[in-house]
């Protein structure tokens, strides 16, 4: 049996139990989804199953959790991996994890670079709402720590890869029409 990776000192508002997440909505059916702020394919699948996912959150049918990893730390020169997912934990502390998912996507940087700086970080916080509060838990890098044990609890989850979505627990291509299949299905027939 592997060792329990330990929970970081902090963890972001609306956590789940195990810390590795942010959650969304409260419906019966659990979805999983692990992102990576710098994956193109992420930013991708957001564009097609993003208004999917909201229109599910919305209707109660699903609880969405977001895992963001620091899976492509080594494809920047600044860790932003680690530095965005750290920054949208500070954006749930203040309420915006969502809209601020929406933001980091639409000015996600190439791979290979730098990525945003934090100020910019900070900026694009400040653009959906969020305050002061947020600037200086991205300042102080609150949870600077949190991203590398959600990247660790995923890969004990046997997650290699992002966009890696689980409907139930069982992988789902990261597709809208499969996702919106998989759900269906779980209403209709619980474990």
């Amino acid at each position: 049996m592997q060792p329990q990776t330990p929970l970081p000192a902090r963890v972001p508002a609306h956590a789940p139990q195990e810390g590795d997440g942010v959650v969304v909505g409260n419906g019966p059916v659990i979805i999983d989804a692990y992102i990576d702020f710098q994956c193109p394919f992420c930013r991708m699948f957001e564009e097609t199953s993003g208004p999917l996912l909201d229109a599910m959150v919305t209707e109660g049918q699903v609880t969405l959790v977001y895992h963001p990893m620091a899976f492509l730390d080594a494809m920047s020169t600044s860790r932003y991996s680690t530095r965005a997912s750290a920054a949208s934990g500070c954006a749930s502390d203040g309420g915006a994890f969502m809209e601020y998912l929406y933001t980091l996507f639409a000015n996600q940087p190439p791979e290979g670079g730098p990525g945003l700086s934090d100020e910019e970080l900070i900026a694009l916080g400040l653009r959906v709402g969020l305050n002061d509060a947020f600037a200086a838990c991205v300042r102080d890098g609150v949870h600077l720590d949190w991203p590398p044990y959600v990247t660790a609890k995923a890969a004990e989850r046997g997650v290699s890869a992002t966009p890696t979505v689980l409907v139930e627990g069982v992988p789902v291509r990261p597709h809208p029409v499969l996702i919106r299949t998989a759900v269906a299905a779980a209403l209709h027939h619980p474990a």
